[in-house]
């Protein structure tokens, strides 16, 4: 039997997958990756130290599956999108990794939206700007660090950076690539003319070729081998964002039916097989991994790495114990509002996560109820907005950590008065990535077949939530005003 291996390198976790051709999950492990702050605003990888995790989870995959090496047939990646993942002109890191949620380069992304750069960088890239985009790091470097900026000699996202570890072969694949502000999505590649506009003359030279999702992008070297575990010579697939490998597994091909990610991030995400020039929401396109679409997608770190933080610092409780003391509490009946902004936020640049409305008689149950309602308030935002371009979803899909916890699905069936469907697999991430490798090695895709969880919406909790989403509304509103 062939077997085909996933990586999943996110914003908290990687993990390697390993599945038969009818998506079948044989073994999976997952380690914790760090991210370094030690500055505010910023957010840190130590490169060698994510490939050493990386080879340790890909070896203790396969001596979990007790799979012989050579039946894994192919290799594939899903990672988180944007950042910098720099390497020196001898191919060795260039320092740390830089992630997507970093925000050192607020002031930079703050005088391009002042002189209207975003404007005319879009009819050609079809992104908006914002701090943890590659340009905008990149920018930063050039700015603050111009001996490492001199230094580069090759820039990629994390999934390249792996990719790289496991095959010695530099490559960008597309899916992820395609929303760097460096990519023209009409033309399909690097365009010199959007770096100039940026201050980054002769950055694009630093890019390394394109390669699509399921292209066969090198082969496990000798080195890799050695590490993982895996075969020399087992080819390894371009890969993709992990936005992108959610949809697939939530099996999104048409516009009838969103994807919401409720992980490190929240996104929205839809397909459609062209770009609409009438809408005045300048939506987000990228390149998806099937021939002739994109994705569209709206998103913020504003999801339930909130929650993770706070169990981290003040909650010492199982997700078991509050869940059960959220679903004890009445319906959206405190006074009590939380801004989901720890990592980032979606109302303005600069703003900052915190509760209002604590009174005495609340306990620690009322602030967790706060935390759910908050992350699903701010993602409301963006699929208030989706709608707008994808009118009449009839299935809205949802994946991620939250979606393993009734109480939140249904929790946000009533917030937005929709059939909500859970996909039950377990890791999407993964599951994406050696679905690519299936295609890119054996020209077919998984067959699989897979059941959903289903939460209908409450009318009268609807009620209950729109009024306290208005609430959180006003509340948004008025910490704009003190940025």
């Amino acid at each position: 039997m062939d077997y085909y291996l996933g990586i999943d390198c996110g914003g908290t976790f990687i993990k390697a997958a390993l599945f038969d051709a009818k998506g079948k999950m044989f073994a999976c492990i997952r380690e914790n990756v760090p991210v370094i702050s030690e500055q505010a605003g910023y957010a840190e990888r130590d490169m060698t130290h994510l490939w050493q995790v990386c080879a340790n989870v890909i070896k203790k995959t396969i001596t979990q599956s007790e799979i012989c090496p050579t039946h894994i047939k192919g290799v594939g990646i899903s990672a988180q999108g944007k950042g910098v993942f720099l390497l020196d002109q001898q191919n060795a890191p260039l320092g740390r990794a830089i992630l997507s949620s970093d925000q050192r380069a607020l002031e930079i992304v703050r005088q391009w939206q002042q002189a209207g750069i975003p404007e005319k960088l879009y009819p050609h890239t079809r992104q908006t700007l914002w701090t943890g985009h590659p340009v905008s790091i990149l920018r930063w470097l050039k700015d603050y660090e111009p001996e490492r900026y001199h230094n580069i000699g090759a820039i990629l996202m994390s999934h390249d950076y792996l990719r790289f570890c496991l095959t010695g072969e530099l490559a960008c694949e597309e899916t992820n690539i395609s929303e760097s502000n460096l990519y023209n999505m009409q033309t399909q590649h690097y365009d010199p003319q959007l770096a100039e506009m940026l201050g980054l003359e002769h950055i694009t030279e630093k890019l390394p070729p394109i390669v699509k999702a399921n292209q066969i992008a090198g082969y496990v070297n000798a080195e890799a081998a050695k590490l993982t575990g895996l075969a020399q010579g087992t080819p390894v697939v371009g890969g993709l964002f992990d936005v992108v490998s959610t949809a697939l597994c939530a099996g999104l091909d048409d516009e009838t039916k969103l994807n919401i990610v409720l992980g490190t991030w929240s996104v929205v995400s839809g397909v459609t097989d062209h770009i609409d020039d009438t809408q005045h929401i300048p939506f987000v396109y990228g390149r998806y991994a099937q021939k002739g679409k994109f994705i569209i997608h709206e998103a913020s770190p504003t999801s339930a790495g909130n929650l993770e933080w706070f169990v981290k610092e003040w909650g010492n409780l199982s997700y078991q114990t509050i869940n059960d003391g959220v679903a004890a509490l009445p319906v959206s009946e405190s006074a009590v509002l939380f801004v989901p902004f720890l990592y980032g936020s979606n109302a303005g640049l600069g703003m900052k996560s915190g509760f209002y409305g604590i009174q005495a008689h609340h306990n620690k149950m009322h602030l967790f109820q706060a935390i759910y309602e908050g992350v699903l308030f701010s993602m409301k935002y963006h699929l208030d907005r989706m709608l707008q371009r994808f009118p009449n979803p009839q299935v809205l899909r949802i994946t991620g950590g939250p979606a393993k916890s009734q109480v939140w699905m249904q929790m946000l069936a009533d917030l937005t008065g929709m059939k909500i469907e859970v996909p039950e697999i377990e890791e999407t991430g993964c599951l994406g990535a050696a679905m690519m490798a299936m295609e890119g090695t054996r020209g077919h895709t998984m067959s699989m077949t897979t059941k959903q969880q289903c939460f209908i919406p409450n009318s009268q909790n609807f009620a209950i939530y729109q009024k306290k989403y208005q609430r959180y509304q006003q509340f948004v509103s008025a910490l704009q005003a003190l940025l």
